[in-house]
């Protein structure tokens, strides 16, 4: 999997509990998603295949939110649905707190399940770019 030098950096600006976080979060998806791209993207990191985005992690108040941009449509529940579209979300206050089993589930769905997201701008409407 390549991953930028800008997520690395990205790491560096958090607190050592949040970088913990995100180094479990970069090696869980590495792992799942190896055919993946990392890189910043809005000022965050982010996951896509083929040019598509499928997870990233922000920092929020209440800790580090990892987002699925298709994960609306995943088969395991625990993810909260965000926007008009289809992502969801999930918090991780503290690394002891990451359900690694839940979220090797919903890599493994993000790989399988995803909106096109890449060309919604010239479409104006979301199309499933996996069959699913």
């Amino acid at each position: 999997m390549k991953l930028g030098q800008d997520i690395l950096d990205y790491q560096s600006n958090l607190s050592e509990d949040e970088a913990a976080i995100g180094a479990a979060l970069i090696k869980m998806i590495s792992k799942a998603l190896p055919q993946a791209e990392g890189k910043v993207w809005h000022g965050h990191p982010v996951w896509f295949i083929d040019g598509n985005p499928v997870v990233g992690y922000s920092l929020k108040k209440a800790g580090i939110e990892v987002l699925f941009w298709s994960g609306q449509s995943f088969n395991l529940e625990g993810l909260r649905a965000m926007g008009k579209f289809k992502a969801a979300s999930l918090s991780v206050p503290a690394l002891k707190s990451l359900d690694k089993t839940a979220l090797t589930t919903w890599l493994g769905e993000a790989k399988e399940i995803q909106w096109d997201y890449q060309n919604l701008p010239k479409k104006r409407a979301l199309v499933k770019r996996t069959k699913f």
